[in-house]
């Protein structure tokens, strides 16, 4: 039975982990580009949309519960007498805490609340002032957390290895 328990958490860890390193990576490298080559007003705009549509349970929970769900693994994990796999895990929690999780609350989370709360400035320079400020700022801390979040996925996967190299 804990070893049905370990898998199951193992593998939510790494199907959540993965898809939001691809959700970092996708905006960095597709969706932020993108919106930097429209006009600013409408970027702006879509950010708005995005940063309110993004709000919802199934990305909350994969976006939080990474590290949860790690620590989780870890613990059921030694209960099997998989240390170095548990190891691995609880590293894969604190790599995505303080690399994903910290950022998007200390630099992404405060610049989309605070472009939500802009109103749309009509004159296309100061729109474009705007999403500069935003847009490069924004994207950098993104681009870390898509890191953090593979590093995090890397040590995942090396703890399912020992795991299976164990048996």
């Amino acid at each position: 039975m804990r070893t049905m328990f370990a898998g199951a958490s193992v593998t939510l860890s790494i199907i959540m982990a993965a898809g939001m390193a691809g959700a970092f990576f996708a905006f960095s490298t597709g969706v932020m580009p993108g919106l930097n080559a429209a006009r600013p007003a409408s970027a702006i705009d879509a950010m708005q949309g995005i940063n309110q549509k993004i709000q919802n349970p199934v990305f909350i929970a994969a976006f939080l519960l990474v590290p949860v769900m790690a620590i989780a693994a870890g613990v059921l994990l030694l209960t099997l007498d998989e240390k170095s796999a548990a190891v691995l895990f609880f590293v894969a929690a604190g790599v995505y805490f303080a690399g994903a999780l910290v950022p998007s609350f200390a630099v992404n989370i405060p610049m989309n609340n605070a472009l939500d709360r802009a109103a749309i400035p009509a004159d296309a320079s100061e729109a474009a002032k705007v999403w500069s400020d935003y847009s490069g700022r924004w994207t950098a801390w993104n681009t870390a957390r898509a890191l953090f979040g593979w590093a995090s996925l890397l040590a995942m996967s090396l703890g399912v290895y020992l795991w299976g190299k164990s048996d």
